[in-house]
């Protein structure tokens, strides 16, 4: 995700990630690429360095193991709050420093914020790092919020939550069915919030969470870009080193674990401002870190033959063949430190009844089911997912933030750099097993979207 200075368009992270997870497709380096140089200071801070010397650029981005599921019951919104209020200067470096600095030296910075973390970035010439690290060190702890900072903070997050997804019926369908899929993980809160409950947020939520969670114990360093881990340590180890460690933090975050499915959910959602009438079922799956050896990839690889592109299963039923639908498409969203979401989507052309597409998505599903899948088919969805992964590295900042979004869910550096010869060794049983197993509609619920037709008034002889 490419996130501009903008504090509008950094605040909007959070709302792109409402909808789309970052896909552990994409999270992948091959066996034959130089692996990352790794250690762990004193104070339990993990750091990681990813050699990238193409150019004399740098990105830094320090990740919090914290997120919108590890808020208290009734403060919805928290995390991201306190993402928003990061910037707000600290006794060292008052308000507006930080960005102005990154800014008057023509770099980059973002913050997003995900149910289970939190991060910060800064892209600049290598000489600037330092700098960064000095910046990023000292909001860890300094963090000063005074209510006349907060409070109007606190507007500008409702605002957001108006224009991205009060405002968005396709954003407002995605918060019904996230909510009706967990009944009782917090996964079910929007990372945004809840609207009553962002605007009871205050200073003291927000300094509590802080005090709680943002330590070098709860943190994780990557740094990415023209640098030598040699050279870079002793860096890391006196700017960062000398932060007290957080002794009350949990080794493994504990929460509410949600019941297995029983029954099949729906949820519609009609409004006047709808163009496109849209279906999205959503199914409860493991993660990633959750799921059992090569369950993980087979839904990576179920979700580009469902609905990976022009050649996949579904859309070539729906747009193609028949055709019923304008778009159809599939994604397996496996980056979670709990559970995680398989999702199949379809906008119906004009005409076209729900059933009608149901019926071909259920047809799909219950072949692949049942059918082992051609040595072809899946030679050449295995190919493509691998390629994807290879030409994603040419992206530093990319890089850095799968490396920060595995790390943070339970996942391990090894598990970021064999993904591709895990992917290689699906098997058609594997796939037909992953649908049969967690395709099972009990384990959904479907979204319908539609547009709201407003009744017409009588008009009153006189």
């Amino acid at each position: 995700m490419t996130i501009s200075l903008a504090r509008a368009v950094r605040s909007a992270a959070v709302s792109t990630l409402l909808l789309a997870g970052l896909p552990f497709a994409a999270q992948a380096q091959t066996e034959s690429a130089k692996p990352p140089t790794t250690f762990k200071l004193d104070n339990g801070m993990q750091v990681v360095v990813i050699e990238d010397h193409r150019t004399p650029v740098v990105t830094q981005m320090i990740w919090y193991k914290v997120g919108s599921a590890d808020e208290t019951p009734g403060k919805s919104g928290l995390a991201h709050f306190l993402e928003h209020l990061m910037f707000k200067g600290t006794a060292k470096h008052p308000v507006g420093e930080f960005s102005q600095t990154v800014q008057r030296i023509g770099g980059e910075e973002n913050a997003f914020t995900s149910t289970d973390y939190t991060g910060y970035y800064q892209r600049v010439t290598k000489d600037r790092l330092g700098q960064m690290m000095e910046f990023e060190a000292d909001r860890m702890t300094g963090l000063v919020l005074k209510d006349e900072n907060v409070l109007p903070e606190r507007d500008v997050v409702l605002e957001e939550y108006n224009m991205r997804v009060a405002n968005s019926p396709e954003a407002r369908l995605n918060e019904q069915i996230m909510a009706a899929l967990y009944l009782n993980h917090p996964y079910g809160r929007p990372i945004i919030g809840w609207h009553q409950e962002i605007e009871k947020l205050d200073r003291e939520d927000a300094l509590a969470f802080y005090k709680r969670f943002y330590a070098p114990n709860n943190a994780t360093l990557i740094i990415a870009g023209d640098v030598d881990p040699q050279e870079l340590r002793p860096m890391v180890e006196r700017i960062y080193g000398p932060i007290p460690s957080q002794p009350a933090i949990a080794e493994r975050r504990i929460r509410p674990q949600e019941p297995t499915p029983a029954a099949a959910r729906t949820v519609t959602l009609a409004d006047p401002r709808v163009e496109q009438s849209n279906l999205r079922r959503t199914y409860f799956v493991p993660s990633a870190t959750t799921a059992a050896a090569g369950e993980s990839q087979a839904l990576d690889v179920l979700a580009q033959l469902i609905g990976g592109g022009p050649n996949s299963y579904l859309y070539r039923a729906l747009v193609i063949d028949k055709p019923l639908a304008v778009n159809a498409g599939a994604a397996y969203q496996g980056t979670a430190l709990d559970s995680a979401q398989f999702m199949i989507s379809a906008s119906p052309k004009p005409g076209t009844e729900f059933a009608d597409i149901e019926k071909t998505m259920d047809a799909v599903i219950a072949d692949l089911a049942t059918n082992p899948v051609p040595a072809a088919d899946l030679e050449r969805v295995k190919t493509q997912l691998v390629a994807e992964a290879i030409y994603a590295q040419d992206n530093q900042a990319a890089l850095a933030r799968w490396y920060g979004a595995a790390l943070t869910t339970g996942l391990s550096v090894q598990d970021i750099r064999s993904w591709p010869d895990r992917i290689k060794a699906v098997t058609a049983e594997q796939v037909r097993a992953a649908a049969q197993t967690w395709l099972d509609k009990k384990r959904s619920v479907t979204g319908y979207l539609i547009k709201e037709i407003p009744a017409k008034r009588e008009e009153k002889r006189s």
